[in-house]
């Protein structure tokens, strides 16, 4: 289950992402509260979370380019000192009182500097495991993630009412050190570095000729987006299913038990196929549709405790068979429009979730929503399970009208899944293709 952890540099990269995971929500815990306090208006929350989010939906592909293209190392050093920065002056903004309009600046600035260290934090955690223990170590990063939001969510409260918020921000600011000191500890000789492409196979067009390419990849982006979109924006159906406050406080902490279970659950498999992540979509989609039937907040905390597991073990998937279906050289772009799909499918969730909320009911929203993304699954499933030929003739069916581009120079590492090196000519009978696990 943890077999990542036998390598040194991973041991390292794991710890400061603990460290700064819970520095980050502890960091966010505070921005929600000083908006909500200052504004007294959940409007200017959601204004401040999509001000973060924004960023990622329109710079996610040019980010991720420069995450192939640049060292990585180089850009996560300068992207979390700027982080640090950041962090440290949203601390002095917010104890010296100053506008709010300061406070939504330094919060679309974080989100921007977040653009360019996603794909490249992606892409060096690539390098310090091996390609077989990938799959285990993106699982053990959704445990520490999980973790933690656990720590942070418990000690902005504690430490909050003990300092105030800007103290927060400034433990947020502290905690960007520690990564840049794990990113100058690894042992460079035992790193497991990425194939880069050529030159005219490094831009953003590239990659997204890439992805459209790719009917494999079109599907599961599709999945991803309707999954984190109707099925996975919890903030919202938790709060409007909630009686009270203390309601609320006892769903958030099971549906955080619930991604632990679903992290370690992840990680205790050798391989995460595509195969299982259709099973746990079709599975929490009709959880979901369930939790909207169950009386009571206590039976919906019992369902949402597997949704919650069934949540990260889908983003676990996810993340490793984009990263290693595809070819190396393409990882960052493929990262930062991963991003961007979840950044997108947040933004545009979550309001259409409160609004069903708000005009048909909570519980009705919540059938529903697990209705549409059970289909949804249901007809991704149709698709990736189907022999590689049925996949590649239906992805040119859908792609006929876009601009053919040509084909990979030889020796490029990889072809888009599910889509094959060049036409097939008329008369002839399509080359065998090695058979892709699914």
């Amino acid at each position: 289950m943890f077999r990542a952890l036998r390598g040194r540099n991973y041991r390292l990269w794991a710890f400061a992402d603990l460290i700064s995971v819970t520095g980050s929500w502890m960091q966010l815990i505070g921005l929600n509260w000083v908006v909500l306090e200052r504004t007294g208006s959940a409007t200017s929350v959601g204004l401040s979370v999509l001000l973060g989010a924004l960023p990622s939906v329109l710079l996610g592909p040019w980010a991720g380019s420069l995450a192939d293209r640049l060292p990585v190392r180089r850009v996560i050093l300068v992207c979390q000192v700027l982080h640090a920065v950041l962090a440290a002056l949203l601390a002095l903004v917010v104890w010296r009182h100053a506008p709010m309009a300061l406070v939504f600046a330094l919060t679309c600035a974080s989100g921007l500097v977040s653009v360019f260290d996603v794909p490249a934090l992606g892409r060096f955690g690539g390098q310090v495991v091996a390609r077989e223990d990938l799959g285990n170590a993106v699982a053990l990063g959704s445990v520490l993630s999980s973790t933690g939001r656990i720590l942070g969510m418990s000690g902005a409260a504690v430490l909050a009412a003990a300092l105030g918020s800007p103290a927060l921000f400034l433990v947020n600011s502290v905690s960007f050190l520690a990564v840049v000191a794990a990113v100058l500890a690894v042992r460079r000789d035992e790193l497991h570095p990425l194939g880069r492409g050529p030159a005219d196979r490094a831009g953003v067009a590239a990659g997204l000729r890439y992805v459209l390419g790719s009917g494999r990849l079109l599907v599961l982006f599709a999945l991803g987006f309707a999954l984190s979109g109707l099925g996975r924006n919890y903030q919202v159906t938790m709060a409007a299913m909630s009686p009270d406050a203390t309601a609320y406080g006892l769903l958030s902490t099971v549906f955080a038990v619930g991604t632990v279970l679903g992290g370690l659950a992840a990680a205790a498999r050798r391989t995460l196929t595509v195969r299982l992540l259709l099973v746990v979509a079709c599975g929490t989609s009709l959880l979901q549709a369930v939790a909207g039937i169950v009386p009571g907040a206590l039976g919906f905390a019992l369902v949402l405790l597997p949704i919650a597991a069934g949540a990260v073990v889908i983003d676990t998937t996810m993340s490793t068979r984009v990263q290693l279906d595809t070819a190396e050289a393409m990882r960052g772009r493929l990262l930062a429009v991963n991003s961007s799909v979840g950044a997108a499918a947040g933004a545009v969730g979550a309001p259409l979730l409160g609004w069903l909320c708000e005009r048909v009911g909570a519980p009705e929203t919540l059938v529903l929503a697990g209705t549409v993304t059970l289909l949804v699954s249901l007809a991704a499933a149709s698709v990736l399970i189907a022999p590689p030929e049925r996949r590649t003739a239906l992805a040119h069916r859908v792609l006929r009208r876009l601009p053919r581009h040509p084909s990979p120079p030889p020796g490029y590492p990889g072809h888009p899944a599910g889509h094959p090196p060049g036409p097939v000519r008329p008369g002839r009978a399509p080359r065998k293709r090695a058979h892709v696990r699914v």
